[in-house]
């Protein structure tokens, strides 16, 4: 099926709803959304972004600038999911207890302002990794209308594209609490300080990165095309001084480089919650 096709069906979903609240976190996926349904629906869709630490500042002011510029009717509500010791202790199940948090603060505002469904940004793609967040949601009722029509993660890209959304490009960036191996305890403080990283990083130019915590150490991933460049292009004792001021101790570069769900090949290892 052609990209014009599929967005068709996208389109015919929100004909279908008359009206829908949006899971918006600002990300390429739940972005093309909320236009879709923005565009069928007009001010009978909501888009809510969920506010919490997980969340980095830049990201927030992302998905406001993004909702300004498609004329969304945007709003943002507070989760706290960090008030969740299920969460916090970062079990391999951690983002069930941050998808139950988020659609259990969802749900209720639709009911009270009369929107029948709550909607979310999941792709076909993301229905093939383990997303234990997937569970919670449809628990509770969520649809996923890029996944009903088998909307892969490129073709995400291609139709944003197509409708003319400047951020078609965007890198993934997921929450920071994906950011820790599990059983590691995620805390404010630890979610602050690879936020502080991470924008080192983005301030120097660099687009798809991780920092991730293993401790006291920050493990940097980017690119592999990206890493020779980087260690002969940056001044990698002001980035470790910045590093160390922000909480760290020791400061490492992933020489294997970025590469999405890394930190689930524990599971792999021990078959837990591999599909």
């Amino acid at each position: 099926m052609t990209i014009t096709q599929k967005l068709q069906q996208l389109q015919s979903i929100f004909h279908d709803m008359d009206c829908a609240l949006i899971a918006y976190s600002g990300g390429i996926d739940s972005t093309l959304v909320a236009k879709v349904a923005h565009d069928v629906l007009g001010k009978r869709a909501l888009a809510v972004t969920a506010e919490s630490p997980s969340l980095m500042l830049e990201d927030l002011e992302a998905a406001k600038t993004q909702a300004t510029f498609m004329g969304l009717v945007h709003r943002i509500v507070q989760t706290h999911e960090m008030d969740n010791p299920d969460y916090t202790s970062n079990p391999t199940n951690r983002c069930y207890f941050c998808k139950s948090e988020l659609h259990d603060t969802l749900r209720p505002l639709a009911i009270a302002e009369g929107y029948p469904y709550v909607v979310d940004g999941l792709n076909a793609d993301d229905l093939q990794d383990y997303r234990p967040g997937i569970r919670a949601a449809k628990e509770r009722g969520v649809r996923s209308p890029l996944a009903e029509v088998s909307l892969s993660k490129l073709e995400v890209r291609e139709m944003s594209k197509y409708l003319g959304l400047p951020w078609w490009d965007k890198p993934s960036q997921p929450c920071l609490s994906s950011r820790f191996p599990y059983g590691e305890l995620i805390t404010t403080e630890k979610l602050h300080r690879v936020g502080q990283c991470e924008r080192y990083l983005r301030q120097l130019g660099i687009r798809n990165l991780r920092v991730r915590s293993d401790g006291e150490t920050a493990k940097i991933e980017l690119p592999p095309k990206e890493i020779k460049d980087f260690v002969a292009m940056v001044d990698l004792d002001a980035l470790v001084i910045a590093f160390q001021s922000y909480g760290f101790t020791y400061v490492t570069l992933d020489l294997e480089g970025y590469k999405s769900g890394k930190l689930n090949r524990v599971l792999e290892k021990t078959g837990v919650g591999i599909p």
